[in-house]
């Protein structure tokens, strides 16, 4: 296990801050101390490093295509057609840069943005900062435990109520495999995805989408902004898409390569931790456009226009496409929910260690997360039944949508300023794309807000 660390006022290779602009000088054991610095970095080919750096990106590109996303992706294309996908790509593109500049934060401070955030403010703003977050991770966490149960239940007929709680012990398997080496973590969600994405391509195929409306898809349509119901969709999927736990999550997990702690040696890392996420994000855009292409190619044009539910999507996938079809999209989902609680249990552990700097053992941190989600979704399902669940999805992406501000603006922040980045600051164009990128979010998350409780008093 590697030792704590004392982080001063600035980075070995950045300038030298003032006493006000740079990190304060605190003792911060390394995030996941578990894991920290345990992959080599081999020298070599360009080949040989990114397959070394390969894996972070994995674990965070799977919070991009949880249950959470289902919904809206399939709300947009069976409403919408083709139309929404431009919002997909939109979303895909903010979440390459701000994931981005989480690795890039983590690699030269060598904090995660937890750590960063208990680093830059007070302690009151601090513990502020991580109660919204662990409301954020618990509702992306009850997100992920409804899709399991729903996946559970359409596979094999087992009641939500008691699917809830069989997703609660996956916690074990994480349990397992951390102690193996997060080589071993990686691997497992590498393959769940390729499971989620070969599921969805087997769709795809039945589905023969429109291939030009598909294409055309992509370029934005005047009706985002002329049309209220369109653009409230597509503020939906955009809301749904960024997750802020992801943030924190990548900043720590860039930290397991044992790059070399000198200015070449980090500026590789940032690179290749750049490659590896936008790799893995391409694939998480893949599915969530292929979940709004299936939708579109298979209930938009045979006229049910109104399908938003998971279970509904299930149900109309056999008469329209066969039996297959609707397996393959049932086994996608417990795939992507049983890969979203494994990634989401570590952000659970990292926010908690970052921004309060107290340690707790890894398997009770995890059982706490589990049973935040477990329980309300468990009650739900036994008094309200799938009706309930449904509901209880939205609400999860709801809170979701509420904290993820707080969660991107800290990290535009940080990564702007020279006295904590040094050599590393973000370039003057891409402070301003970021920031733009935070004004967008936050201004469309609470125009969804507004929207939803309007809705709910309605």
């Amino acid at each position: 296990m590697a030792s704590p660390k004392i982080f001063r006022h600035s980075t070995p290779d950045a300038e030298q801050p003032s006493q006000e602009g740079g990190w304060r000088q605190t003792r911060v054991a390394p995030s996941l101390q578990e894991v920290y610095r345990t992959v080599p970095v081999a020298s070599g080919s360009f080949f040989r490093k990114l397959l070394a750096f390969a894996g972070p990106g994995y674990l965070v590109a799977v919070g991009y295509m949880d249950p959470g996303n289902w919904a809206t992706d399939l709300a947009g294309g069976s409403r919408f057609g083709y139309t929404l996908l431009s919002v997909v790509l939109l979303s895909n593109i903010m979440a390459v840069l701000l994931q981005g500049l989480a690795t890039k934060l983590g690699i030269v401070t060598g904090r995660d943005l937890a750590q960063a955030c208990r680093d830059h403010f007070s302690k009151p703003v601090a513990v502020l900062l991580w109660l919204l977050c662990e409301i954020a991770i618990a509702a992306c966490d009850l997100a992920e435990v409804i899709g399991s149960a729903i996946a559970l239940n359409l596979l094999f007929h087992i009641p939500i109520a008691v699917g809830v709680l069989i997703t609660g012990f996956d916690v074990l398997l994480l349990l397992a495999l951390q102690h193996r080496g997060v080589r071993v973590l990686e691997a497992l969600v590498i393959t769940l995805i390729a499971t989620v994405g070969l599921c969805f391509l087997f769709e795809i195929i039945l589905a023969r989408p429109d291939v030009p409306a598909l294409l055309r898809g992509f370029v934005p349509s005047r009706g985002l902004v002329t049309d209220g119901e369109m653009l409230y969709l597509a503020i939906g999927i955009l809301g749904a898409t960024v997750m802020p736990h992801n943030l924190y999550l990548h900043s720590s997990l860039v930290q397991t390569r044992r790059y070399e702690e000198t200015a070449e040696g980090k500026r590789e890392a940032v690179r290749f931790a750049f490659i590896d996420s936008t790799i893995a994000l391409s694939f998480a855009f893949f599915i969530n456009a292929a979940i709004l292409i299936i939708a579109a190619a298979t209930f938009h044009t045979s006229g049910h226009a109104e399908v938003a539910e998971i279970q509904d999507a299930h149900k109309l996938l056999t008469p329209l496409l066969g039996a297959g079809a609707s397996t393959a999209f049932a086994l996608a989902l417990l795939a992507s929910g049983q890969n979203s609680t494994l990634t989401g249990t570590l952000a659970g552990q990292i926010v908690m260690e970052g921004f309060l700097n107290i340690r707790i053992r890894p398997w009770l941190r995890r059982l706490i997360t589990r049973a935040i989600a477990i329980v309300p979704a468990a009650i739900v399902a036994m008094l309200y039944g799938e009706s309930g669940t449904a509901k209880l999805l939205i609400l999860s992406q709801v809170i979701l949508s509420l904290q993820l501000s707080f969660a991107v603006v800290p990290l535009v922040a940080f990564t702007s300023s020279r006295a904590k980045m040094g050599r590393f600051v973000n370039p003057r164009w891409l402070q301003v794309v970021a920031w733009t990128t935070a004004i967008v979010i936050a201004a469309l998350n609470g125009w969804l807000l507004l929207q939803t409780f309007r809705g709910w008093l309605a």
